[in-house]
């Protein structure tokens, strides 16, 4: 007995120390810890985007987790749709347990799961959606990756006075927050840049539809501008374009991200697509760590290119899983206080969630420009990360 006792007082010190140390191989043993993803089938990019989450998720806990905790994703259906994005938000905190919410895809529900995230307080950092509102509500749980609407056509705002130099311009846009958000930057940029507006023209996507889109194409022709700056999601844009091809327009069609960054844009679109220019949020040749490894991974397992909404997603997860390792516990506001603290280069950019004009907790990230050319993407602009000159097509009425 005597010599038992002497033993124990040395065992039990080194058990508590050696506990913490837990390999990467062994962290499936131990209690995940969970971020939640309010998320739809539904979205035009949602497989991608899930794709990516979980290709951060295999890298996060191959690196041994958080603390040597596992980190696990749950899904909840928000249908990108008001109350269902309430109750997805509600049953990731309630009965997920998520300590953190990463995702919001459509801007249109994104601004009432960001209120309630903020209700139930916990944070949540938000990928892609991109209304203004969303970090402008002094929302103390809500951070933003992704730039703002109003953000996404910095590049392209610098191409255009840089190359283009527009005379005139039509904007048609999906009348949603996104897309009139995204309106509203181009028309405060004619108006300040000297470029005449010819119309201004917002339609209802629930009425989508071949004869709805020629009425408003009809209009266009009237007075043909320089440049159809358009703002709409994926099955919009395709038809949208095809109607404006099909009128022999000789404008130059410029997309404002969302829907024509996509290769499947290009795919459905077909030889309309050739020339068209759009604002993206990230070209897989930026020169960040990880950006080629992301991309040429992506394709190696999924055999087609991602686009940002891609990136955004991967580099979200890869920020949160940064956060939580900083954070001296898995409470709110020691989430948000190594949120505030950010300072990372991702896959899409720099990660430094700040404060400026109206907005609150929102990262900000230089905007390139692409040109569909020959039936893929080139990036046209900025010049450094360019790799290809911009070609205008054929037809087009130069204001030169």
């Amino acid at each position: 007995m005597k010599n038992r006792l002497k033993i124990l007082p040395w065992f039990i010190p080194l058990f508590l120390i050696a506990a913490p140390f837990i390999s990467p191989a062994n962290i499936s043993a131990v209690e995940p810890l969970v971020i939640g993803i309010p998320h739809s089938e539904a979205y035009p990019y949602a497989a991608m985007m899930k794709n990516s989450f979980e290709m951060a998720l295999e890298v996060i806990n191959k690196e041994g987790g958080i603390k040597g905790q596992p980190l696990k994703l749950v899904y909840a259906n928000d249908q990108g749709k008001p109350k269902p994005g309430e109750k997805a938000v509600t049953e990731l905190v309630e009965k997920a347990g998520a300590v953190m919410l990463v995702g919001a895809y459509q801007s249109s529900n994104t601004i009432y799961m960001a209120r309630i995230a903020d209700k139930l307080d916990r944070p949540l950092l938000v990928c892609t959606a991109a209304d203004d509102r969303i970090t402008q509500r002094k929302w103390k749980n809500v951070y933003r990756l992704n730039p703002p609407a109003q953000g996404y056509t910095a590049g392209l705002e610098s191409f255009f006075l840089s190359k283009i130099k527009p005379k005139s311009m039509t904007i048609v846009y999906e009348n949603s927050p996104y897309g009139t958000s995204g309106a509203m930057r181009m028309m405060w940029f004619c108006r300040g840049n000297n470029i005449e507006l010819h119309a201004i023209e917002p339609y209802h996507k629930e009425r989508l539809s071949a004869d709805y889109f020629k009425r408003i194409v009809d209009r266009l022709k009237e007075d043909a501008p320089d440049v159809i700056y358009m703002v709409s999601y994926l099955k919009d844009a395709t038809l949208l374009v095809k109607t404006i091809r099909e009128s022999k327009l000789n404008s130059l069609l410029v997309g404002g991200a969302g829907g024509f960054t996509s290769q499947k844009f290009i795919d459905k679109a077909g030889d309309n697509a050739n020339h068209l220019l759009t604002a993206t949020l990230w070209t897989p040749y930026l020169k960040y760590p990880g950006t080629k490894a992301y991309y040429d991974q992506y394709i190696h397992k999924y055999a087609t290119p991602p686009d940002y909404h891609g990136a955004e997603a991967y580099s979200a997860l890869l920020v949160a899983a940064d956060v939580l390792k900083r954070a001296d516990s898995y409470g709110a506001e020691s989430i948000r206080t190594a949120l505030d603290n950010t300072d990372l280069i991702t896959p899409i950019g720099p990660v430094k969630f700040r404060s400026y004009e109206k907005f609150e907790r929102q990262n900000s990230l230089p905007t390139q420009v692409l040109q569909v050319v020959n039936g893929k993407f080139e990036c046209v602009w900025p010049a450094d990360h360019a790799t290809s000159n911009f070609i205008p097509p054929s037809y087009w009425r130069s204001s030169d």
